[in-house]
Formats: structure tokens, sequence, C-alpha cells
């Protein structure tokens, strides 16, 4: 039932048609544009932004947006270098990007198609040289988050997706685990920079430690979600998201047979904190888990 309730409201909030050639296409979009042209433009903006993260690694400076919240040279010029791309490629598209303050707002209902992008998620781990981080570029048009691209460029490996057209890992097709009970689950969340005052992520922790085969916190809500379309984790859950941390992922899990929700199993809102993913059998589990509070005990 849950399911079922999930797929009819996928098909309600669709403003994807197919174009002549039968090729999906956004009311929005300009009609020599498709999707898997905007998946390729998300991949060639993840791989540059990338290479800037590479070559900025161990040679940057570190500066200290809130407590424990960072920020390097590596994030401004990947975003630079991201947003100077997409721009030249599609100048009359939008562009919110975690680095620019000035352009963090919901795009309203008559919205160009909009690039949502993350141009290092996983600051921490790149700072200690943990090989834990990626760039996330995400495409939103219509109101739907449409096409996305991951790329973790310490393992080479590039996870996109667009609507209709399926999530790949490289040139592989992706598919989520087919897990059905939370003893046999790998799981993942995250936890915001500073945990004081969200003393709740630790309690969810201990609760599903308890009850999985066992938990990850990777310190990268984009791989998390990444991870979940490949079939490596089996859900996901976390209440201190930002957009550019989920939107390309969303499209990839969606794409690659998933559920994503708000924890209270609405209909996914990529800009509020919370979200919910996974393979799609442990989804009711999870939320019931979810509704239900922390408990110490099993």
């Amino acid at each position: 039932m849950f399911r079922s309730a999930a797929i009819r409201d996928d098909a309600r909030r669709s403003r994807i048609v197919p174009d002549r050639g039968g090729v999906l296409v956004s009311l929005h979009m300009a009609s020599s544009e498709s999707l898997t042209d905007y998946a390729d433009a998300a991949k060639e903006a993840a791989r540059r932004g990338g290479a800037v993260l590479e070559k900025w690694r161990s040679r940057f400076q570190v500066q200290e947006k809130a407590r424990f919240d960072l920020v390097t040279d590596a994030d401004l010029e990947s975003q630079r270098t991201i947003r100077d791309y997409l721009s030249g490629r599609f100048p009359h598209h939008a562009f919110v990007g975690e680095e620019d303050k000035e352009s963090q707002k919901r795009p309203g209902p008559d919205a160009p198609p909009t690039w949502i992008v993350d141009p290092l998620d996983g600051t921490t781990n790149y700072v200690h040289d943990c090989p834990l981080y990626c760039v996330s570029v995400g495409l939103q048009a219509a109101g739907e988050l449409v096409a996305g691209a991951i790329l973790d460029p310490s393992r080479n490996e590039m996870f996109w997706a667009a609507k209709g057209h399926g999530a790949w890992l490289n040139e592989g097709r992706l598919r989520t685990s087919p897990i059905q009970g939370l003893d046999r689950a790998l799981l993942a969340t995250g936890f915001p920079p500073d945990v004081r005052g969200h003393e709740k992520a630790l309690a969810y922790w201990h609760h599903f430690s308890l009850r999985t085969q066992s938990l990850r916190r990777t310190g990268t809500t984009a791989i998390n979600m990444a991870y979940v379309a490949a079939g490596r984790f089996d859900g996901f859950w976390a209440f201190d998201n930002h957009v550019w941390d989920v939107a390309a992922g969303t499209i990839l899990i969606r794409e690659a047979g998933g559920v994503v929700t708000n924890v209270d199993g609405s209909p996914y809102d990529p800009y509020t904190p919370d979200c919910l993913a996974s393979n799609g059998p442990l989804h009711p589990i999870m939320l019931e888990h979810l509704r239900q509070g922390p408990k110490k005990a099993g």
C-alpha cells in the first residue's frame, strides 16, 4: 500500500512528456535539449569540479563557515568551474550552489531549469585526506528532479541518472538491493557538523545499531545516496540535509528502483532537511521505526 501511494505520487508530480522522438523532455526545457543532454552535462560538470578538487589536494586553505562547518579554496574554485561550464552551455538556466548564499532559494513555479550543485560534499573528509568526498550536480525542471551526477574522484566512480533512462555507475546499470529485513540491512546516516542540539541523530544511530546488520556514517550525503542506488547500502536517513546534498542522489535512487520520502512518509521535498531513502522493500519498515521514535533496547 505504501509503495503504491509513492508510485501514484511520483506520477502526479511528474511534468515530463515525450517529445516526437520519444525522448523525455520537460515542459519548461528547450525543445532541442533532452534529458540525456542534461545528464551528459551533469557528468561533465562533475568531472570538471572533481579535477579541481584533485588539483587542490593538500595545498588548500580552510575557513570555518560555522562551528565545525568547513569550506576550502577547493570548494570555491570547484563551484566556480562548474557554474562557468553550465552557464556557458545553458545560458537560460538558473543555478543553486552551496557556496553561493545569494542563490540558495527554492526556484519558483515558473523558474527555468535549475542546476543544484554541491562542489565538494564531504569537506571534512577532504581536509583530512580521507578519500570519501564527491561532487554532486543535479537538475530541477518544472519542480521535478530530472537528471544528476555524483562523481567520486578518488575511485573514478561516476554515478548518474536521467528520468526515464535509468541509473548508472560509469557504464553499468544500477539497481537497488533486494534486502527485505533490517536484520540483514546495511544502513547509512549523516550527522550535522555540530551535533550539539541534534542529539536525535545520535539516538537513532543507537536505535538502528541494535536492529540492523550494521550502520555506516561516511560524512557525505551524496555518496550515501549513490550507494543506496548502487545496492551497496540498503537505506539512508538523516535530519540535516540541504538541497545540494540530495538533488542528484534523489533521481539516482528513484531511477535505480528505490524510494525517497521525508521521514514522515510524505512526498519528498528536497528543500526540507529530513530524508528517508531506501531500496524500496525496507521503506515501510524504516518509516515505522522513525514514526515510533528511538528506543534503547531491541
